[in-house]
């Protein structure tokens, strides 16, 4: 096979270490887009990015108001962090936030994980976070596969053309 017929991935490590909504949807849209693609897909939620599987919070996720320099205002004028610390503005936010998802049709991350995963996509909480929240499996959504350690998903990167991408 030439250079030009292979893909440029043939495997995808996707770790999700944040809880906000912009951040699990970021390693939701780039696993379900590997998915799509073919490309064999693992998806690793660790620290507050297990909001992101947990059958109680994900699909309440919130946007960062506070510290977030992404943050724009009407007429492109930035976020002043103080105003995300007043009481509703993050609620606010997010709630203008899953509305702009909404109108784009993007489904909320409990249905985006079951279309990773009946495409053949992997969904693994990090043990040594679930364990520092006590929390346990009966706590995540269905697709999580497993509570590994990161050992054994580092383990999981065999292989030529296999990246690994952070959130």
């Amino acid at each position: 096979m030439s250079n030009l017929e292979q893909k440029p991935l043939d495997k995808v490590l996707i770790i999700c270490a944040k809880g906000n909504l912009e951040d699990v949807y970021a390693a939701l849209v780039m696993a379900n887009g590997a998915v799509m693609e073919g490309i064999e897909t693992k998806l690793f939620f660790t620290f507050f990015g297990l909001e992101g599987i947990l059958k109680k919070r994900m699909d309440k996720l919130h946007t960062a108001t506070v510290g977030n320099p992404g943050m724009r205002m009407p007429g492109d004028l930035p976020f002043p962090t103080l105003l995300g610390a007043l009481p509703f503005v993050e609620a606010g936010v997010s709630s203008m936030m899953r509305s702009e998802m909404d109108k784009l049709d993007m489904p909320p991350p409990s249905e985006f994980l079951e279309m990773i995963t009946a495409g053949g996509g992997e969904v693994f909480a990090c043990k040594l976070a679930v364990e520092m929240f006590k929390l346990k499996k009966e706590d995540f959504s269905p697709e999580v596969k497993d509570i590994i350690t990161i050992g054994q998903f580092y383990e999981m990167a065999t292989g030529q053309n296999t990246q690994i991408i952070f959130t």
